[in-house]
């Protein structure tokens, strides 16, 4: 009996496939949320129709039948739940945790105040490494509004790179 329990300890620990195990109780529950929203039908699985509802109903009326076929083909068969979570985990998988992603930005606060300046991390984002394109930017800065001074929330950006929305103040 024994190595059952080692083998199930070392599942939980990381070992194992279950997509279930890449993510926190409190992440699956967001995801489960997200993902009864989408199943307008409530069928258990995502559909090209359930993907046009929901984009219809936040605005995106003329949505083209491939642009959805190409969403529904991401997947390996019919999108149910356990479907949906491993996509995000796979899409999820190369993401750092958070706090190495918040220190790495610390570096670039030696004040310790939480921000940096736009401009600065504007210009590190299009002129080194992997550079980001004027759209990017554009969509970086929709997304994460600097405040009156110039300042962007680094540890707002981390939280949403790694839970995937902003944290309820």
């Amino acid at each position: 009996m024994a190595p059952k329990k080692a083998k199930r300890r070392q599942q939980a620990e990381g070992g194992s496939s279950n997509v279930f195990s890449m993510f926190e109780q409190s992440q699956i529950q967001e995801y489960k949320e997200a993902f009864t929203i989408i199943d307008q039908n409530r069928d258990g699985i995502i559909s090209k129709d359930d993907l046009r509802d929901v984009l219809a109903s936040m605005g995106q009326l003329n949505v083209k039948n491939e642009e959805l076929e190409a969403m529904v083909k991401e997947a390996s068969g019919p999108i149910n739940f356990t479907v949906f979570l491993t996509m995000f985990g796979e899409k999820l998988k190369g993401a750092d945790p958070e706090d190495v992603i918040v220190s790495a930005f610390k570096v670039l606060d030696p004040e310790g105040t939480g921000t940096i300046k736009k401009q600065f991390l504007e210009e590190l984002l299009t002129t080194q490494c992997d550079r980001f394109s004027a759209e990017e930017m554009k969509n970086l800065w929709a997304a994460f509004p600097p405040d009156v001074a110039g300042n962007v929330d680094y540890k707002n950006i981390c939280y949403v790179i790694t839970h995937g929305e902003e944290k309820e103040e």
